[in-house]
């Protein structure tokens, strides 16, 4: 028998209801959720569903203490991990710091850096469990473990950050410079991030009968929100230029050398350093104890000699207490090897590691020979001998008799760095290009001749360099050996920088992270409207289907078909389902259709 015409539209009109049924059901991903349990709460036997009824929250107050504290041990260890990764350009100054004080050499920044990336990893997939347990309607229960260990991730960074910020405040700034490059970027990932956050606050937002506790949620949501959407308002970096405006790259002066590629202030590190394409070639003058200018950095010979096996009484003895000859006699190679400062000497050849091995103290003569040779700009700093020291008075005499009688350099590629007895120096001497250590007030270094500042990079301002420069006074930074630090000192008009790693930056032939303002205008807007219709699709699907779900859970629906009754994690949701086959034939019988059956299930 033919079906009537009204019995296809209740038929029709069932099956629209099976389908709305299905998409308002919440489908419990029972693989998934065991899984997530079992990693956050080391629940994988006993696992039962704990799901929070309508109105509930998420979590007792326990399990809210302790998901705000892995929310903190979150932030303190992206703060921290973010801080040190880009202290990186100062690492080897680190290590060397803290091997003049335990008096061994160890790469405690390496080991602080993977430390810090260890436990911000464990925090991050901690965080995600949590977020995906959320979204899955689920009720947070951490591990006792799992709480002992963000306890132990938020001391370590918090000791680590306030140990670091004592003896190392000026990373801070280094810090803030991060910002100006990777500001723009940073605020692409946090809007990205709040933005995927948009599934679990509107999900418990609209499961909450409590209007305060609604009104708390989205109010913090759109608070931290909006908040990332008008970052870029009070944001500045000086990259964003307009088109045609960038200046050229800032010159290269390798500092003690290439010490990436050789041992630092010997002859073979300079002429790395010249072979990268330095122009300027940076040391650390001393005088010996029988007149001889030479290159060391440090107070003593202990770290770049090997002055424990040939002189084991004097380890501690000032360099400049030692005499020519007895220097002449130390090796100044082999701790470069065995040391590897920079992570890099594996990466010699065999004869330039035989080469590096054998390399001995340099002097000043055969540094400005070699500068001379070369054509290269030269400027270093220069140590007063200790107390009982011949050259104590005369320290400087002694080093601008080197320069103009005993070697072929030329006076002007000599940047004079010492400011003692400057007056005397450029009577002696007025061709030397006369360089400041410290920020002074214009009156005062065109008084002294100054034609170039050489200041530590934390120091760079484009307001101040573009002031300088309009004097005719150039501005040198150090040390700079990250790309992008370089990047900055470029983007901001810096003329030279010392670095460690010439090789490296001679290689970049525009800045990273250049871009127009349009260009920048464009990614943020499109960043934040995009976000903002994702996040209101997010909310209105939430809401359209927590609404069909109330009312599918108060009002049965009947139609020509069977009943069944499904349970979700709210109710049990009555719907319709498709007509059977059977259920479509009249009784022979009764000749009248089968009356409709109510199962659960």
């Amino acid at each position: 028998m033919v079906p009537s015409s009204a019995a296809l539209s209740r038929l029709k009109l069932g099956k629209l209801h099976a389908v709305r049924s299905k998409l308002l059901q919440r489908y419990e991903h029972q693989a998934l959720v065991s899984c997530l349990v079992g990693l956050f709460g080391c629940q994988w036997r006993r696992y039962q569903r704990s799901r929070p009824q309508p109105g509930d929250c998420c979590c007792n107050k326990v399990e809210g203490a302790s998901f705000a504290l892995l929310v903190a041990a979150f932030c303190l260890t992206l703060v921290f991990l973010y801080f040190w990764g880009e202290a990186q350009n100062d690492y080897n100054d680190f290590d060397w710091f803290n091997f003049g004080n335990l008096g061994f050499w160890f790469p405690w920044s390496v080991v602080l850096l993977v430390i810090a990336a260890a436990f911000f990893t464990y925090i991050t997939v901690l965080m995600l469990l949590a977020v995906c347990l959320l979204s899955e309607g689920q009720k947070l229960y951490l591990h006792w473990s799992h709480k002992i260990g963000i306890l132990v991730t938020l001391t370590f960074s918090a000791v680590a950050t306030a140990v670091l910020s004592d003896l190392w405040s000026k990373e801070w700034t280094t810090l803030l410079l991060s910002f100006q490059v990777t500001a723009p970027y940073l605020h692409l990932g946090g809007v990205l991030l709040v933005t995927a956050l948009a599934w679990p606050v509107a999900l418990h937002f609209f499961r909450m009968n409590s209007r305060v506790r609604r009104g708390q949620i989205v109010g913090v949501y759109m608070a931290v929100l909006f908040a990332l959407y008008l970052v870029p308002l009070g944001m500045y970096s000086p990259c964003i230029k307009e088109e045609g405006t960038l200046g050229p790259a800032p010159a290269l002066i390798g500092h003690r050398g290439a010490p990436m590629l050789a041992p630092e202030n010997t002859l073979m590190s300079f002429e790395k350093a010249a072979e990268a394409g330095s122009e300027g070639l940076e040391t650390d003058v001393t005088i010996s104890y029988d007149g001889v200018p030479f290159l060391m950095h440090d107070r003593t010979l202990r770290r770049t000699t090997n002055v424990r096996e040939v002189f084991p009484n004097r380890t501690d003895t000032p360099a400049a207490m030692f005499t020519w000859a007895e220097l002449e006699s130390l090796n100044a190679g082999a701790w470069f090897l065995s040391h590897n400062p920079f992570g890099t000497a594996r990466s010699l050849g065999t004869e330039e590691q035989a080469r590096a091995r054998n390399q001995s103290v340099c002097s000043l003569q055969a540094f400005l020979e070699l500068a001379a040779q070369r054509n290269k700009l030269v400027i270093f700093d220069l140590y007063r001998p200790p107390r009982g020291h011949p050259y104590r008075d005369t320290w400087i005499q002694r080093t601008l008799e080197v320069i103009r009688n005993e070697s072929s350099i030329h006076s002007y590629q000599v940047l004079w760095l010492p400011s003692d007895l400057r007056a005397l120096v450029q009577e002696m001497d007025p061709e030397l290009q006369q360089t400041s250590g410290s920020q002074l007030p214009l009156e005062e270094l065109q008084r002294h001749h100054i034609v170039k500042l050489n200041l530590h990079y934390s120091a760079m301002s484009t307001e101040l360099i573009s002031e300088y420069a309009a004097e005719n006074i150039t501005t040198n930074l150090y040390v700079i050996s990250e790309p992008w630090l370089y990047s900055l000192a470029w983007c901001a008009g810096v003329h030279s920088v010392t670095t460690n790693a010439p090789q490296l930056l001679s290689t970049l032939h525009r800045p990273l992270f250049l871009m127009t303002p349009d260009e920048y205008n464009l990614m943020w807007i499109l960043t934040d409207v995009v976000s903002l219709v994702l996040i209101l699709v997010i909310f209105i699907f939430h809401r359209w289907r927590e609404r069909g779900l109330a009312f599918s859970g108060s009002k049965a629906m009947l139609d020509n078909g069977t009943y069944s009754k499904f349970r979700t994690e709210m109710s049990d949701v009555w719907s319709v389902s498709s007509v059977s086959s059977e259920g479509e034939k009249h009784n022979p019988l009764t000749g009248t259709p089968n009356l409709a059956t109510i199962t659960e299930h």
